[in-house]
């Protein structure tokens, strides 16, 4: 069966998170992803560490399935390079410093001009115009801006998430606006010029909480693990650990109470007969719950309440993750190659029940660069000449020819 973006070329000059992320998702649906790097390092995130046989995380998480050309922007010869590859392309992804690309000629105004037809994301901190557009804008500071960080944490102490949330929320918007521009391209034979901003991203994922200071005028507090106006909801002491339980209705605290924690008298007691006075009354409530769940151990806690049907979960580490049964036992797990050695790679979650996604390899720095110069137009010789000179790098230990 064919992958549902069989046909399309995406041609990306992006950097970190959020572009890559977005490219990274149309990869896994069949699109080929022409990234464009810089011959001085490549994309900054190949640097951020080297913990995965050599070669950053964050790289190898979202940059499978792509080609990498490493061109010299700032000469003639390597602009040139990447607008023949534009001109040939479906969809053009970038997140450069705001301006960058149009002082680079690959503005979406010129690009559309000679191809009404392309489709341009433009992915930035805070969008065009506005006091802050020129601001540096990474993932942290975004989230400071949009208040991510301050319902983030414990009353004590505000904190940012432990992913890039900014960025992921920003990068997954633009796949999914590249899939609808192409699905009205297809229509319509209209293109579109996107523009996709990391401060109103995640202000849009903060969802509840705006709107709870909007109509309240309090924002929710700070509650660590657990929940402004829910009870029980937190994590609970066993013998050797803690499970997580949220208890969303008062069905579920019956059942909890009756069949599970052994206290049916608290079940009608009117301090916590409902949510709402459970949660006035949530010390009590989670001072009594905990002296039950302590008498077991996590995992028979855990098998306890799974049985009765209340929400529970234990706390993993990332390497219970890494071996967690239920992707296991579903197979989510697959081979994908890097520069110097195969690692583990998780599926999408969307899964296709005709096509499994295309878990293509992560590029070495310029592993296509000989390869797509001569597919812009160059002959080969011209292409090792400009290779020679600087203007672009090629990864010699692995020239490929690109994937058609």
């Amino acid at each position: 069966m064919t992958h549902p973006l069989d046909g399309v070329t995406v041609v990306a000059l992006e950097q970190a998170v959020a572009a890559p992320l977005a490219t990274r998702n149309l990869a896994d649906l069949g699109a080929r992803v022409i990234k464009v790097e810089r011959v001085d390092g490549g994309d900054f995130a190949r640097g951020y560490d080297h913990v995965v046989h050599g070669t950053g995380a964050h790289f190898v998480w979202l940059n499978r399935g792509k080609e990498s050309i490493a061109v010299d922007l700032k000469s003639a010869e390597g602009r040139a390079v990447v607008r023949r590859l534009v001109e040939r392309a479906d969809v053009f992804v970038q997140n450069l410093a705001p301006g960058a690309a149009e002082r680079l000629g690959l503005g979406a105004g010129e690009l559309r001009s000679a191809r009404p037809e392309l489709v341009v994301v433009n992915l930035s901190g805070y969008g065009t115009g506005g006091p802050m557009e020129q601001r540096k804008a990474y993932d942290m500071l975004v989230q400071a801006e949009a208040g991510l960080i301050s319902i983030t944490g414990t009353p004590e102490a505000p904190v940012k998430t432990g992913i890039p949330t900014a960025d992921i929320a920003s990068g997954m918007y633009a796949a999914q606006a590249v899939l609808a521009a192409l699905l009205r391209r297809w229509r319509t034979g209209e293109g579109a010029t996107v523009e996709v901003s990391m401060l109103e991203a995640t202000v849009e994922w903060m969802g509840h909480a705006l709107y709870t200071q909007m109509h309240t005028g309090s924002q929710p507090p700070r509650m660590g693990l657990s929940h402004s106006s829910i009870a029980p909801y937190d994590a609970f002491p066993t013998r050797d650990g803690q499970v997580l339980i949220g208890v969303q209705n008062d069905s579920g605290w019956r059942t909890l109470v009756t069949e599970v924690l052994g206290i049916p008298e608290l079940a009608d007691d009117p301090r916590f007969a409902t949510n709402v006075q459970r949660v006035r009354h949530r010390a009590e409530c989670d001072a009594l719950v905990a002296a039950r769940t302590a008498q077991w151990t996590t995992a028979d806690l855990d098998v306890r309440l799974a049985a009765a049907g209340i929400p529970a979960a234990q706390v993993k580490e990332l390497d219970q993750v890494v071996q967690h049964p239920q992707l296991r036992a579903r197979d989510r797990w697959r081979p994908v190659g890097t520069e110097h050695a195969p690692v583990e790679a998780l599926l999408p979650p969307a899964t296709f029940t005709d096509v499994e996604a295309r878990m293509g390899d992560v590029p070495a720095l310029g592993q296509h660069t000989h390869a797509l110069l001569v597919e812009s137009g160059m002959d080969p010789a011209t292409a090792d000449d400009a290779i020679s000179r600087g203007v672009a790098l090629q990864a010699e230990h692995c020239r490929t020819a690109p994937a058609l």
